[in-house]
């Protein structure tokens, strides 16, 4: 008894074989004439006698389909994946059904995606479900499974059994990182996952071998069977057909709805979907613009240059963002936020900030055309990003810093014992009488910086540039500095 079920095994693939070279002889035989329709029309399979490649199919989905959509189920953050899957095996069970039932129509997309409904309606329940970010990897993995459900639409090349294999790469590479996760553990949801990752594969590998064996350049249709349109599906098919299915369907008289899901999934594994110039507009000669065969339907108009710099003009203008001015002062670190002041926005057109105790800071940031004063003792000041401003003090414990600002002026009626200059181009600073002897300069990166100071002797106000120009030397090992000579 064993020995003949490996017998009839063994003979299951010669029957498919012998089945398709049958159907090819009818369909030359009744194009040639050789047998009257009616002859045709007797030898369509009966509804009870199940063919071959659906006999296959069956087994197919008894041998890996059950195994995945359990452990599908046993992973409790998949919710119904499992049977959403199941529901799109079992509709392109129906095409293949039909394959066996009906004759090779002239448009087969068109005329099948009628019956792809379900297929198209379970990929998109998975697509929508809303589930834990733990499982995203098993549903990316899933999805890239997913795009060898359109090989009964393809025909060859590449011939559906090498489109199907070619999703095994990317959906494994989402399933390796599950592995990886899940490596060297042996609770039930560890085993569980693997599992998932092995069936997966698994059923892709089976599912290539099927169609290799039954489907070798594309869905195998019955040449001796009924049109399309006069099928009607069983029961146990789980496809609904569309109301009143035409004999010949073509691409107008399909939805634009349906087949939208297969023909992505489709495109994204054959070459349709590889070229950069796929769907663009054929260019004739006439149109293109290099070419001297181009005539433009519109006459070139010239800009004068005038008119370009006034667009510039508007065009930065709407750039400027104006921001509200603030000042503020924040106890966390006795600091004043002084930002956006400019001549508009404090009465007399200064900006007065009184300290109170000789710890606070102040830092200015972005004010233009500004001048603020402080009033009192303080620790230190801070000027950043402004430009045309002017900045008056009175005492500095630690220091006045100046960073990326342009064209501005400082003044302490006090005594400040460190100024320093950093990336800013036109910065003066007014020194008291008191404060020449211990106010020094740290400078880097700047230009145009001068000091101005009260001369006790004649009384004047004197002015001396801060160097930007140095000579330097290489001696006894080290390099020694001195001012250019363009200073003295």
């Amino acid at each position: 008894f064993k020995q003949s079920n490996m017998t009839m095994k063994e003979l299951a693939p010669l029957e498919g074989a012998l089945e398709s070279i049958l159907n090819r002889l009818a369909f030359l035989e009744n194009k040639i004439g050789g047998c009257p329709p009616s002859a045709v029309a007797s030898t369509v399979v009966e509804d009870d006698e199940v063919a071959p490649a659906l006999s296959a199919y069956d087994e197919h989905i008894q041998n890996s389909l059950t195994p995945f959509v359990e452990a599908c189920n046993g992973i409790t953050g998949l919710k119904e994946t499992g049977s959403h899957i199941h529901d799109i095996w079992m509709g392109l069970r129906s095409i293949v059904e039909i394959g066996t039932k009906c004759q090779k129509p002239k448009d087969v997309q068109g005329s099948i995606m009628p019956f792809l409904k379900p297929v198209q309606d379970a990929i998109g329940k998975i697509r929508q479900a809303h589930l834990d970010r733990k499982y995203d990897w098993h549903i990316k993995a899933i999805m890239e499974m997913l795009v060898c459900a359109s090989w009964v639409v393809m025909s060859a090349p590449p011939a559906p059994s090498t489109f199907i294999k070619d999703t095994i790469g990317s959906s494994d590479f989402w399933a390796n990182k599950i592995r990886k996760e899940y490596k060297g553990k042996e609770d039930k949801d560890a085993k569980m996952n693997r599992a998932f990752c092995d069936n997966m594969k698994k059923l892709i590998t089976d599912l290539s071998a099927y169609a290799k064996e039954y489907h070798l350049s594309g869905l195998m249709w019955n040449a001796r069977g009924m049109p399309i349109g006069d099928y009607k599906p069983s029961s146990s098919s789980g496809s609904d057909p569309a109301p009143a299915a035409a004999p010949e369907a073509t691409p107008s008289s399909t939805p634009s709805s349906v087949g939208n899901v297969m023909k992505e999934l489709a495109l994204k594994r054959t070459g349709e979907g590889t070229s950069a110039a796929t769907g663009l507009k054929k260019v004739s000669r006439e149109q293109q613009t290099w070419r001297k065969e181009f005539k433009s339907d519109t006459a070139a108009t010239t800009v004068k240059p005038s008119q370009i710099k006034a667009s510039q003009k508007i065009t930065a203008a709407k750039k400027v963002v104006t921001r509200a001015p603030k000042k503020e002062f924040i106890p966390v670190g006795a600091k004043w936020i002084v930002e956006h002041q400019t001549k508009d926005s404090n009465p007399n057109g200064v900006c007065v900030i009184e300290i109170k105790n000789p710890k606070e800071q102040v830092y200015i940031y972005k004010c233009e055309n500004a001048t603020i004063q402080i009033k009192g003792k303080l620790k230190s000041v801070i000027l950043d990003s402004c430009v045309k401003s002017n900045l008056v003090f009175e005492s500095a414990i630690s220091s006045c810093e100046v960073v990326n600002c342009k064209r501005i002026q400082i003044q302490s009626t006090g005594i400040c014992p460190s100024y320093s200059i950093d990336k800013t181009d036109g910065c003066l600073v007014y020194l008291s009488a008191e404060a020449v002897p211990i106010s020094g300069f740290v400078t880097s990166k700047s230009s145009e910086m001068n000091v101005s100071w009260l001369d006790e002797k004649s009384g004047e106000q004197k002015e001396a540039p801060i160097p930007e120009q140095f000579v330097h030397k290489l001696q006894n090992g080290s390099i020694t500095s001195d001012v250019s000579d363009l200073y003295h």
